[in-house]
């Protein structure tokens, strides 16, 4: 062994010392980087990676320059009776720079994949950005930040370079095991080498492994059978909301904002009765409600609820997502996932709520779910189907004024998803707040929702009750969009008739013809097939032949051709849903068929 032992315990306490800065200037710069947005971004990145990248002695020798005596700084430290350079400062300051990339890297890596709708959910139950940090960012990246640390650590242990360029090789003061190696090999003591070589190597593979059992105990306990329970549809428990209804309460969107595609311009306007946003994929329909809740910035407009101001592009007013008093249920309901069910849905209560009437809280909005007795667990030892009852339980939790829901069943299966949607609609039943819905499937919007706003690239084209939506779209995107399969282009001939062009028959009708007429439509379930054209009007009944099928589980789609023989599979005119049992009469008719179009179900609408 070597007498002097100095060079291990000066490694030891500079290391030590350099983690501790590296990990709180790593993690500052980490949380600070992954947030900004402004100019010369990459220009920052560089500078802070650059020590990881350059050789150390060019690291050593720009520190040197830095802060020697000849420098402005060192000229300013030497007025000041401070000396850094060949002290034990000068390795402190070498091994953090030269670690410090390592941490920064890895904190910025840990906190860039945690799920960006957490801090989003958090914002709208109340917490600052300082809770944000503390309460979810930090804990959920904390592997990746220890991980970092212990990089950082043997990185600073095992410094050399940059070290001897800016402290030397003073025995007792700056000689670190590195240095110390490399001055007894070149003295010819091998043996000495070896001992502080193996004494490093030892050290670093120590740290690692340790940080490593750590990790995967850490994920062992994480690792947990999902409990999958029958939701039964009981009678939902006698809970009640707060009632804060006023005679001018209400939602009230005004806004335009710039997206990839299009423009989002949308006026409307919501109460106590659930307004459902219909549209398909990229329509705007989760950025309508993104802003409505903060998360992002309209470009023009306003947002108004129950007469609080909370967006005025004009007036320069923008209320953060945590004033707002909005709940936000996100399609992957964004439960934090190192919090405990009680904990999460307790998260947006007031901090000075006292104890006891949390757990009051908390356990009513359990039994309002169907949850009583899963306060205890995690959300990874929940199904699918209760982590949603769980992020809807959090929403409600703080009696929001709005609740946003963002297509709420899109990753459930069929089943949970009719036994949530069921009890979806009976809480929102006794909600007594403004409840916004957005959904691409037309039967779910139409079950769960009173009204409808059916949005197609960023534009509202239908906005009425969900009845007069389905009876009337007005046009034909809006019927598209809400379900109809059946087209054609039409031309009115009289006041009571119609030329359906695509469909090769004239139309007798009872409600006026419109100006604007572009198309006639019919919904496929409203086709009627009568025995005897006699036995009813003879308007707008006409033979057909059946083209081709397709068949679901409960349904016959009929693809049938008027007036004529079909040629191909794909020459057809209009499809009809029929019941099986339906089906199962209709099949054995000789053809042609009679198809009559009620005069009643007809669609007319413009462009």
């Amino acid at each position: 062994m070597p007498n002097d032992l100095s060079p291990l315990w000066i490694s030891l306490k500079t290391a030590s010392v350099a983690t501790v800065v590296t990990f709180f200037l790593g993690i500052f710069a980490a949380y600070w980087m992954l947030g900004y947005r402004g100019k010369g971004k990459a220009v920052i990145e560089g500078i802070f990676v650059a020590p990881l990248v350059l050789p150390p002695t060019v690291v050593g020798f720009l520190l040197l320059m830095l802060l020697g005596k000849n420098s402005p700084v060192g000229q300013i430290l030497q007025y000041l009776n401070i000396s850094i350079v060949f002290t034990w400062h000068a390795v402190v300051i070498a091994s953090t720079v030269v670690a410090f990339p390592l941490m920064y890297k890895t904190a910025l890596g840990a906190f860039e994949q945690i799920d960006g709708n957490l801090p989003r959910v958090a914002r709208t139950l109340g917490a600052s950005e300082f809770s944000i940090f503390w309460r979810v960012s930090l804990p959920l990246a904390l592997p990746g930040i220890l991980a970092g640390a212990t990089l950082a650590f043997c990185r600073a242990l095992g410094e050399f370079g940059a070290t001897l360029m800016l402290a030397g090789n003073i025995p007792g003061q700056t000689q670190t095991l590195p240095i110390a190696i490399y001055f007894s090999v070149e003295a010819g003591a091998n043996q000495e080498a070896w001992i502080w070589a193996l004494t490093i190597i030892a050290i670093s593979f120590s740290a690692i492994t340790s940080v490593n059992f750590w990790q995967q105990k850490r994920q062992g306990k994480s690792t947990v059978t999902k409990i999958n329970q029958r939701l039964e549809l009981t009678p939902i428990t006698n809970y009640q909301f707060p009632t804060n209804k006023t005679e001018n309460s209400g939602l009230f969107v005004d806004i335009q904002k710039r997206l990839a595609d299009f423009t989002l311009d949308v006026s409307f306007s919501s109460s106590d009765r659930p307004l459902g946003l219909l549209g398909g994929s990229g329509a705007g329909k989760s950025m309508i409600l993104r802003c409505i809740a903060g998360m992002e910035t309209p470009d023009r407009g306003r947002i108004v609820l129950h007469g609080k101001v909370l967006f005025d592009a004009r007036k320069k007013i923008n209320v953060p997502s945590r004033d707002r008093q909005i709940g936000f249920l996100f399609q992957n309901y964004a439960l934090f996932p190192h919090l405990t069910v009680a904990q999460n849905i307790a998260f947006g209560l007031p901090k000075d709520t006292p104890k006891t009437r949390i757990k009051e809280l908390v356990n009513a909005q359990l039994a309002k779910v169907r949850l009583t007795g899963f306060g205890d667990r995690y959300p990874r030892q929940l199904s699918g189907g209760e982590q949603q009852r769980v992020a809807l339980a959090r929403a409600l939790a703080s009696n929001p004024e709005v609740l946003l829901l963002d297509e709420p069943f899109s990753a459930l299966d069929t089943y949970l998803r009719a036994q949530l949607e069921e009890q979806l609609r009976l809480v929102l039943i006794e909600y007594p707040g403004v409840t916004l819905m957005v959904s691409h499937n037309l039967e779910e919007a139409y079950r769960v929702c009173e009204n409808l706003l059916v949005l197609d690239r960023g534009k509202a084209i239908a906005s009425d009750t969900k009845q007069n939506i389905f009876e009337h779209p007005g046009n034909f995107r809006a019927a598209q969009i809400t379900g109809c399969k059946n087209f054609s282009r039409a031309v009115a001939q009289n006041s009571q008739e119609i030329e359906a062009i695509d469909w090769g028959c004239n139309l007798k009708l009872i409600e006026p013809i419109p100006e604007s007429l572009a198309y006639v439509g019919i919904r496929a379930h409203q086709i009627s097939f009568p025995k005897d054209p006699n036995s009813e009007k003879s308007e707008n009944t006409f033979p057909c032949w059946l083209a081709h099928t397709s068949e679901t589980q409960h349904r016959m789609t009929l693809f049938l051709k008027l007036n004529s023989p079909p040629h191909s599979p794909e020459d057809y005119h209009l499809q009809a849903e029929v019941f099986k049992e339906k089906w199962a009469s209709l099949k054995d008719r000789s053809f042609p068929w009679q198809v009559h179009l009620h005069p009643l179900r007809l669609i007319l609408m413009s462009e």
